[in-house]
């Protein structure tokens, strides 16, 4: 049994309330989700580098993408994934 799709609005809207989603015809990526914005105490390597120990950082919200290797990284969204209709949530 094939998974239902959708498009990306629903895509984005799932995302939001903590869904993986993928496009069916991906081979190098496993999954999109969204990464909730958060505070960030500076600790170590590498925000070190540019903001002294102690400073809190705040992270904006972001899409991530899982590759099919197992690395994360930030995703952006392309117009032919915005125009898709073969997006579908990953277990």
């Amino acid at each position: 049994m094939s998974p239902e799709t959708f498009g990306f609005a629903k895509a984005l809207e799932l995302m939001k309330s903590g869904s993986r989603v993928a496009r069916m015809n991906w081979k190098n990526a496993t999954a999109v989700f969204l990464v909730q914005g958060s505070k960030f105490t500076v600790n170590r390597a590498p925000l070190n580098q540019f903001f002294a120990e102690g400073t809190e950082v705040e992270y904006r919200p972001h899409l991530d993408l899982i590759a099919a290797d197992g690395t994360v990284g930030v995703w952006s969204v392309s117009n032919a994934d915005i125009l898709a209709e073969d997006w579908h949530v990953v277990a």
